[in-house]
């Protein structure tokens, strides 16, 4: 099912309960993501198609009308999909989000027996802070994500580890060892920085603190600090070359594949869940 028919399907079951609370829990969306799906539909419209009042929330005039549309629309295609001449496999679209540095090496293999198997399905792939990943996936954003995965996973998901890679700490040729340091804004790699600079007694003079592992990299290259990177992110980089790896002793980090615990029923889910490279 693409986007669209999924917005559709949200705000009919929306206009049926009335209740954002009740729509969200049984479409298994977030609050957030389910207020900007309405928001989007509105500003498509160019109406307001519900009234959230003292009262509660109240379809108005518009709002009826475009519910009208709605049912049309998926029933229509509905009778389309049901009198295709061929067997249609999983159709519909997947939200994968990855790092760049996970596009490149890690989705080919991984989705390559979906992609052979259900090749009617649209890969959509979202990149970004790896920090921001399973809070993404949590909201609804995305259907699947690779990504770090934290000692103490959110219950609301689950994940299959796809990859383990070292953390290194790497400086550019020229500098010096007794640097300050670039560590990431936020997420696993700096926390995992931070433990290892309590462990070794380092007081550490932080230089900088981009978002992406990517962009780290190129700020060490650059000479303003020596950095903490998964080694997956430092091989695949272009200024590899001009980076020097130093000895120490920080924690593995594992990549997996995770998904929403209340999805796993979904025909999209299961196939990319079921499959293996």
């Amino acid at each position: 099912m693409s986007a669209e028919h999924r917005e559709l399907e949200l705000f009919l079951h929306l206009a049926r309960t009335l209740n954002y609370g009740r729509t969200s829990l049984e479409c298994h969306v977030s609050a957030a993501t389910l207020t900007r799906t309405i928001q989007r539909l509105e500003t498509r419209v160019g109406a307001q198609l519900l009234d959230r009042g003292p009262r509660g929330v109240v379809l108005t005039a518009e709002g009826r009308r475009f519910t009208t549309y709605a049912e049309q629309a998926l029933e229509l295609w509905a009778d389309y999909r049901s009198g295709s001449a061929e067997p249609i496999g999983l159709t519909g679209e997947l939200r994968i989000f990855a790092t760049v540095t996970a596009c490149q090496t890690l989705l080919p293999d991984l989705l390559a027996p979906l992609r052979a198997e259900h090749p009617q399905i649209r890969l959509d792939i979202r990149t970004g802070d790896a920090a921001a990943a399973l809070a993404r996936l949590d909201e609804g954003e995305v259907d699947a994500a690779v990504a770090g995965i934290p000692k103490r996973l959110p219950q609301t998901l689950v994940s299959r580890p796809v990859a383990v890679t070292d953390l290194v700490l790497v400086k550019a040729l020229e500098s010096p060892s007794d640097g300050p340091f670039v560590v990431p804004a936020r997420g696993l790699v700096r926390d995992a920085a931070f433990r290892w600079f309590r462990k070794t007694g380092t007081k550490p003079v932080i230089a900088a603190e981009p978002d992406g592992h990517e962009a780290l990299l190129a700020l060490v290259a650059l000479g303003c600090g020596t950095g903490v990177v998964p080694r997956l992110v430092l091989e695949s980089s272009a200024v590899r070359d001009q980076l020097v790896e130093l000895p120490a002793d920080l924690e593995p980090l594992t990549i997996g594949l995770c998904a929403r615990r209340a999805d796993l029923h979904r025909p999209l889910i299961a196939a990319l869940w079921d499959l293996r490279p």
